[in-house]
């Protein structure tokens, strides 16, 4: 079975500078329209990780998506691998 998770995309800061642009807002207007700081405009641009409830409101205002599904491969081997180690049971068979 596999889990999926939302994971941030590693190119946010791009995704929100091209959004913000996009609308033709300055930073100070998008700050303003998220109720947030400049500094964590500018902070977030540059690659800066922001808060989860940022994030959200990154993506509500500028209508972007930060966050990909994301699966971890999993992988497992099920019987016949070698490098077992040596065993009680091949003690006992060298024994006899």
């Amino acid at each position: 079975m596999r889990r999926s998770e939302r994971v941030l995309a590693d190119d946010f800061g791009q995704r929100i500078r091209k959004a913000r642009s996009g609308k033709g807002w300055s930073q100070e207007e998008l700050a303003r329209k998220m109720a947030e700081k400049v500094n964590v405009i500018k902070s977030s641009e540059s690659g800066r990780r922001p808060t989860d409830a940022v994030i959200s409101k990154f993506e509500r205002v500028l209508s972007v998506t930060l966050m990909e599904e994301y699966t971890p491969e999993e992988h497992r081997q099920i019987g016949g691998g070698s490098g077992g180690g040596f065993t009680l049971g091949d003690y006992l068979n060298g024994a006899r």
